[in-house]
């Protein structure tokens, strides 16, 4: 499932050209309008507190948004790696050939999963699904095999091993769709615009200008870049490694 924001270098740039213009923009309607009194420049400097303050606030719960959804990331790969850990454990309880199956089966999975969670190409992660899909299919059909031979309390103890591997695949990729909404980012953009808009103008018959009308752009896109850095699986250069997978792929082998 593609984003917009994916891209964070693309985020960087884009947000710095558009808020510097808004910045620019704002500084130019000052330069055309009549001086101001000092009434109205104080009114006018409580109201750009209170906006920027208030993109203060969004920033941050944009910000514990996205570092919350990696933790998520994070806490079900790790639970992924133990359900297949468990799985592989159980599967010994089986009979040989069922148990050297299933076992084979399991390996074959758990490399799937470490793909899924290291492809950094989109266009890989419709044949790693499949695949998996697939695994989990013969999967099912070994374990239910082995439980229709013989019912017993320990084969089921396996095939609900199994399941809780299926289970956190599917709490893994609802985890990984899980992104912040495109109308907060529409929103947080907006306000920062306006916000710009208002620093330039504040900022018209400040020396150095040009300074004060790059500076505020220029932090706001590396906090857009970072939440979109953190908010995304694969782009940018902050991913969840997949350590505990990595661990007992050689541990099983």
């Amino acid at each position: 499932m593609s984003h917009f924001a994916d891209n964070p270098l693309l985020i960087f740039a884009s947000s710095l050209v558009a808020l510097a213009l808004c910045a620019w923009l704002g500084a130019n309607i000052a330069g055309g309008t009549a001086s101001r009194s000092a009434e109205v420049r104080d009114e006018f400097n409580l109201v750009l507190t209170a906006a920027l303050t208030l993109l203060g606030l969004i920033i941050g719960f944009s910000f514990s948004m996205a570092v919350s959804r990696y933790d998520q990331r994070k806490n079900y790969e790790e639970t992924e790696t133990n359900a297949i850990g468990t799985a592989y454990l159980r599967a010994g309880l089986l009979p040989a050939d069922a148990a050297a199956r299933t076992r084979a089966l399991l390996k074959d999975y758990l490399e799937q999963r470490v793909l899924f969670y290291t492809a950094t190409d989109p266009g890989r992660l419709p044949g790693i699904a499949t695949e998996s899909s697939r695994l989990q299919t013969q999967l099912w059909s070994e374990v239910s095999a082995a439980a229709a031979a013989q019912p017993t309390p320990i084969v089921a103890q396996v095939i609900a091993g199994i399941n809780d591997v299926f289970d956190s695949q599917s709490s893994t990729q609802a985890a990984w769709w899980n992104r912040i909404p495109r109308a907060a980012w529409s929103l947080m953009l907006l306000i920062a615009m306006m916000c710009n808009v208002m620093v330039g103008y504040a900022a018209y018959r400040l020396k150095p200008r040009w300074r004060l009308l790059v500076l505020l752009p220029l932090v706001l896109s590396i906090a857009f870049a970072l939440i979109a850095d953190i908010d995304g699986p694969r782009g940018g250069f902050i991913h969840v490694v997949p350590q505990n997978l990595l661990s007992l792929r050689e541990q099983l082998r």
